[in-house]
């Protein structure tokens, strides 16, 4: 009887160890992510999805955001935006198409860390005024209809103060579709481009509201669209909401959503 018993608990014990991590083990950097985005994003899934019940968005290629502290409310005129989303921080083709985890090199003006459990105060400290930076491209979808690029931000615990945010999308179409619209809420400037296009840039100091700007009428080519937006952002909140109208102005559906 006694041995039964030992043997029953031999098993159970050696049952509970395999359940313990390896040691040395590490998390996966999805699983990072994951975990640090918990509640607002989660890694993009490989299968195409649709856009959701209200038309918006939420799989993006997103970019770790670039560090622009120069800015204050009244430099969100639309020469401003133009020149620091199209020409400063995006030269070259707007509808290039970046990969899953591609790494962008750059020099950006450093930002010193911010204590946020005391209302943003700045910690001092001595540094250049720029860094080498080397940013990653994250597929992501978001758990609201809004992209809270703060969130984001915080998440990777990457500058989310007066920074410009890029994320990239890829719509799907299986014919032309004629005579819709790109909507874009967002805190603060953006511009948007549709195949390397230009389609909607809105300056000023504003707050996310759905649908507040839409672009002139356009068409998504049967195929691949790539859709780019860039968010430039100051001492508040960041977020973002798009989706596609019809003729009617209703939410268009009619197409899937991948990041490649």
């Amino acid at each position: 009887m006694k041995k039964s018993v030992l043997r029953t608990c031999l098993a159970s014990i050696f049952l509970f160890l395999l359940t313990l991590p390896v040691s040395g083990q590490k998390p996966s950097a999805k699983q990072d992510i994951a975990e640090a985005l918990k509640g607002y994003f989660k890694p993009a899934g490989e299968a195409p999805v649709a856009p959701d019940d209200e038309g918006f968005i939420r799989r993006w290629l997103m970019l770790d955001p670039i560090s622009k502290p120069d800015i204050s409310v009244n430099s969100f005129t639309e020469r401003f935006v133009r020149h620091t989303l199209s020409e400063e921080f995006l030269p070259g083709d707007k509808g290039y198409l970046p990969k899953k985890g591609e790494k962008v090199k750059l020099k950006m003006a450093y930002q010193p860390p911010v204590d946020v459990t005391a209302r943003r105060r700045v910690i001092e400290t001595a540094a250049p005024d720029t860094v080498k930076a080397t940013l990653v491209w994250h597929p992501l979808d978001s758990d609201h209809f809004f992209i809270k690029l703060i969130r984001f931000a915080a998440g990777l615990n990457k500058d989310r103060y007066c920074v410009v945010y890029n994320q990239v999308t890829v719509l799907n179409c299986e014919e032309d579709i004629e005579n819709v619209r790109l909507s874009v809420g967002s805190n603060k400037s953006s511009m948007w481009w549709l195949n390397g296009e230009e389609v909607l840039v809105m300056p000023g100091d504003r707050y996310m509201v759905a649908d507040n700007n839409v672009s002139r009428r356009i068409t998504l080519k049967k195929g691949k669209n790539i859709l780019r937006g860039a968010v430039l952002t100051g001492n508040g909140m960041s977020e973002c909401c798009v989706r596609i109208l019809d003729e009617n102005g209703k939410p268009f559906k009619g197409y899937t959503i991948t990041c490649d």
